[in-house]
């Protein structure tokens, strides 16, 4: 199904090399906004940091995809210390494919995080790799979000 995730985990930080590992997955495709923190957050979630550290231990390469402006993008990525895309465009394929030529490894070895249903883990599902589903860090605010969030759950639960 399309809305479907390969897995769905709490937390990124739920996520650990082990479990990369018996997915077959070698690389990352990161969303920021309620995946890495809160919406339009300069502040990354408390223990990313040591969560990247790890990925990084095991050679798990990771970049990040996000539908926000670079102006937005640029200085996270930055402070993370990760190659970015933005304007993903997610759903559709065209931020998915361009980070997986950055990434270089194979598409059954790349897999997306994050939160969204309809954005992330739909473009997933159309670009052909894994995904998996986090829960939000917090509700959305604005109406725009509540109304996806509101048509998101009879496919999460």
């Amino acid at each position: 199904m399309l809305f479907t995730p390969t897995r769905h985990y709490k937390s990124i930080l739920k996520i650990t090399p082990r479990i990369l590992k018996e997915m077959g997955v070698t690389a990352l495709i990161l969303d920021i906004d309620n995946t890495m923190t809160t919406h339009d957050n300069p502040t990354p979630l408390e223990g990313l940091f040591d969560w990247l550290d790890s990925m990084r231990q095991s050679n798990i390469k990771m970049m990040i995809v996000s539908n926000n402006y670079a102006e937005r993008v640029t200085p996270f990525a930055e402070l993370l210390g990760l190659d970015f895309i933005p304007r993903g465009a997610k759903p559709l394929p065209k931020g998915y494919k361009a980070a997986a030529q950055k990434l270089d490894v194979p598409k059954g070895e790349i897999c997306t995080i994050g939160d969204q249903l309809f954005t992330d883990i739909l473009g997933a599902k159309l670009f052909g790799i894994k995904s998996i589903l986090v829960d939000p860090i917090e509700p959305e605010k604005t109406l725009f979000f509540r109304i996806k969030r509101a048509l998101e759950k009879p496919f999460r639960d």
